[in-house]
């Protein structure tokens, strides 16, 4: 009989389980994150609850190019740069990003921390730009965990010229 999964998960043990996270495109990334749905058991779609720092950045300015990908905020603040353009974000607020996203970022730049639920699809295959470093990565899942490629530039449409 397969071994049962733990549906319920107590904040007292959902503490112990946070991580600390960086992106390594970004120097000033930091974040501490606990993946819920994985605690549960859960393959198919993934949420975490995220803890950013004063100061810190979330990841690299970044698109999917097929997970999609979403944002709730808890507490706290923070600016969320969404395809160029700056907004103050707080309690309450949703981003959600369908594919092929635009690319966007958290930056916590207030004195208190800000907290958010982040989630989205968790498909075995993605491809993420870093428009500000002009890089694009394919992301393949694997037992092992994330294997990440580094893609050149991209292929132009059959049939068009310059």
């Amino acid at each position: 009989m397969p071994e049962s999964k733990k549906s319920l998960w107590r904040a007292g043990e959902i503490a112990p389980a946070m991580r600390p996270f960086t992106q390594r495109l970004n120097a000033n990334s930091f974040f501490r994150a606990a993946g819920l749905s994985r605690l549960a058991g859960m393959s198919r779609a993934h949420v975490s609850l995220v803890r950013l720092p004063p100061g810190k950045d979330s990841f690299a300015y970044h698109a999917h190019m097929l997970e999609e990908e979403w944002i709730y905020i808890l507490s706290g603040r923070a600016v969320a740069e969404i395809d160029d353009k700056t907004t103050e974000v707080g309690p309450g607020d949703f981003m959600g990003f369908a594919t092929p996203a635009v690319p966007h970022i958290l930056r916590n730049t207030f004195e208190e921390e800000c907290v958010y639920l982040m989630g989205g699809e968790d498909k075995p295959i993605d491809v993420v730009s870093y428009p500000e470093h002009d890089k694009r990565y394919l992301i393949m899942q694997t037992e092992k965990g994330a294997e990440y490629y580094e893609l050149g530039e991209p292929i132009k449409p059959y049939g068009k010229a310059d």
